[in-house]
């Protein structure tokens, strides 16, 4: 993940506070909601590092016919994470 859990907290305290103020929502308990908030922002941020190392396992499986073709990794790696990324409708 490219951000710490502890900042990920923050952001999630950060916005269920912002929210607050500017009465878009109500919340009786409010670290729930936090706690909340926070799990669905690591949901998301860990998305990708889930794609990625699914994208690794495909192309471990095809480096034989990536190296006789003179395929880049890197290459193959953006095109397969494109299509993981449409076929979890992910945005990343």
């Amino acid at each position: 993940m490219i951000f710490s859990r502890e900042y990920v907290n923050y952001l999630a305290r950060q916005t269920v506070k912002q929210l607050i103020e500017a009465k878009m929502i109500r919340a009786g308990k409010v670290a729930v909601v936090n706690e909340r908030v926070n799990a669905a922002i690591l949901e998301e941020l860990s998305l990708e590092d889930r794609i990625n190392e699914e994208v690794r396992v495909i192309l471990d499986a095809y480096q034989e016919d990536m190296r006789r073709t003179g395929a880049s990794y890197a290459e193959m790696f953006k095109k397969v994470k494109l299509e993981l990324a449409k076929k979890y409708k992910a945005v990343l």
